[in-house]
């Protein structure tokens, strides 16, 4: 997809489900964010901040069937480590990363490779976290997709 194509579906896909229960919603974005990164899965946590979890709400890919709902301490591995920080992250090597939790992904069924993940922040509040997990290597290659991947969240 060229950038403009990328724009044009985040904002058509957003303005499609607007009105849509949460759920919907949040499904709409890790669908459509899985299909324009070319990646092999994507998902969003949201912060429960009582229990200090974050919580699979809408996972698209390998795992999908049984991960809604599934529950992790808020600071462990890639998506903790962006809800705390509240920071973007991009890896390209998730075995060379000491943030990366394999007994975590090993727990899912899917260890991904590399991965791009980004807070969902609503007046300066951390509410979860957007991974995209095991983007196409032209979709983790610049400053763009990771504009990109901010704008889903």
């Amino acid at each position: 997809m060229t950038p403009r194509t990328d724009s044009a579906a985040v904002f058509s896909s957003t303005a499609a489900v607007a009105d849509a229960p949460r759920s919907e919603l949040l499904q709409s974005v890790v669908d459509v964010a899985r299909a324009i990164f070319g990646a092999e899965a994507s998902s969003v946590f949201l912060l429960d901040e009582e229990a200090d979890e974050l919580v699979f709400q809408a996972v698209s890919g390998q795992g999908e069937e049984f991960l809604v709902g599934r529950r992790f301490p808020a600071g462990r591995g890639i998506a903790g480590w962006v809800a705390t920080s509240g920071e973007p992250m991009v890896v390209d090597d998730l075995s060379a990363d000491p943030s990366f939790d394999r007994s975590l992904a090993e727990s899912t069924a899917y260890v991904p490779n590399a991965l791009m993940a980004a807070p969902l922040i609503s007046d300066a509040r951390i509410l979860g976290v957007l991974e995209v997990l095991d983007p196409s290597p032209q979709a983790r290659s610049g400053v763009r997709e990771l504009d990109l991947l901010a704008m889903f969240a």
